[in-house]
C-alpha cells in the first residue's frame, strides 16, 4: 500500500514538473518561431533540401550552428568542414550540459540525462539555471527543451513552405537576412561590453586576412571560417580577464 502511494506522489509530482517545465518554456517558444521561420527560409532560398533543412532542426537543433551550416552549404565548402565549424561552435554545450547536470536528482537515469542534454540551448540552460530550487526535477527540463525544440521545428517547416512559395527574386535576396541577423544580435551585446567588440574586431581581421594575403589564396572558406573562430575565441580567452579586455 505505502509503495502504490509512493508512486502515485512521485507520478504527480513528475506531472506536476513537467506542466511547469512547459510553462517555463513559452516565452523561448514565442521567441524560437520567427527565427526558426528565418531558417526555413534562408534554406529553401540557399537551395538545400526540404528533408535536409527537417533533418538539421530535428538532429542538430542547434540555431546559430544551422544557419553557419546553411552559409557554408550554399558557399561549397566541404563536409569536414562543416562538421569541424558546427563542433567548434557547439563546444559551449559541453560546458552548459554539465553545469546543468550537477542540479538534476542524482537518482535520474543516463538515458534521461542524454535526452535531457540534447535539448539544452542557450535559451534553455539559462531559463533552468536561474530557478531557485537546489535540485531540478528532469520532468521540469524535459517539459522545457520540449516546447522549445517543438516550436523550433515547427518554424522550420513553416519557413520552408513559405519559402517555396515566394518568388524566386524574393529568395535569392534573403541570404542578406543571415548577415542582418547576426549584426542584429552582435550589436547590442558590442555596446554593453568592451570584450566582444574586441573579439569581433579580432575575428574580423584575421577573417580579412586570411581572405587577401597572397600565401592563404588557395585557403576554402570553410576553413577560413573555422581559423578565425578558433583565433578570435583563443585571444579572448588569454586576454580577456574577469570578463574585460
Amino acid at each position: 500500500m505505502k509503495a502504490l502511494i509512493r508512486e502515485a506522489v512521485t507520478a504527480k509530482e513528475d506531472q506536476t514538473a513537467f506542466s511547469a517545465g512547459i510553462k517555463a518554456g513559452i516565452p523561448i517558444a514565442v521567441g524560437y518561431l520567427p527565427i526558426a521561420i528565418a531558417f526555413g527560409l534562408l534554406a529553401q532560398s540557399a537551395g538545400v533540401p526540404n528533408y535536409i533543412t527537417a533533418l538539421m532542426s530535428l538532429l542538430i537543433f542547434a540555431g546559430a550552428s544551422q544557419f553557419v551550416g546553411v552559409n557554408l552549404l550554399a558557399l561549397g565548402a566541404t563536409t569536414w568542414e562543416i562538421v569541424l565549424t558546427t563542433f567548434i561552435l557547439n563546444l559551449r554545450h559541453f560546458l552548459m550540459t554539465a553545469s546543468l547536470s550537477r542540479r538534476i536528482k542524482a537518482d535520474t537515469s543516463k538515458q534521461w540525462m542524454a535526452l535531457l542534454a540534447f535539448g539544452v540551448t542557450d535559451e534553455t540552460f539559462t531559463m533552468a539555471s536561474l530557478r531557485k530550487e537546489q535540485q531540478l526535477d528532469p520532468g521540469f527540463i524535459f517539459g522545457l527543451n520540449l516546447l522549445a525544440f517543438s516550436a523550433w521545428n515547427v518554424g522550420t517547416w513553416v519557413g520552408v513552405f513559405l519559402g517555396a512559395g515566394l518568388p524566386e527574386m524574393v529568395q535569392s535576396s534573403m541570404g542578406i537576412a543571415l548577415y542582418a541577423m547576426f549584426i542584429g544580435l552582435l550589436v547590442p551585446s558590442v555596446r554593453e561590453s568592451k570584450t566582444v567588440l574586441f573579439i569581433s574586431l579580432l575575428a574580423v581581421a584575421v577573417n580579412s586576412l586570411l581572405h587577401w594575403l597572397p600565401v592563404f589564396e588557395g585557403l576554402s572558406a570553410g576553413w577560413a571560417i573555422i581559423i578565425t573562430t578558433v583565433a578570435a575565441s583563443a585571444a579572448g580567452a588569454l586576454f580577456c580577464k574577469d570578463g574585460e579586455v
